[in-house]
């Protein structure tokens, strides 16, 4: 008997639990709240975005190509050969 109201207080605790959350989540000042705090960020960010410097590019003209010749050989492995040459 003492087991059955334990789970029922369990149970009832998780449910008020629940409740009070989405009560709280959807109620109407919490959605205000939301939408005055998205809208202040939006404001931060448009006047910070027209306090930031512009640089100056500097990047022309700076990547060198080196031609690689032809002739390097490279050694070409094959996989299954070196373990069969392995296990002897």
């Amino acid at each position: 008997m003492l087991k059955e109201i334990k789970y029922l207080l369990f149970i009832s605790i998780i449910c008020f639990f629940i409740f009070f959350t989405t009560k709280y989540y959807f109620s109407d000042t919490n959605i205000k709240n939301t939408f005055r705090s998205y809208n202040n960020i939006d404001e931060k960010i448009n006047i910070y975005s027209k306090k930031l410097p512009i640089l100056e590019d500097n990047t022309k003209n700076i990547i060198e190509y080196v031609e690689q010749s032809k002739s390097n050989k490279k050694k070409k492995f094959n996989f299954w050969k070196l373990l069969e040459s392995n296990e002897e």
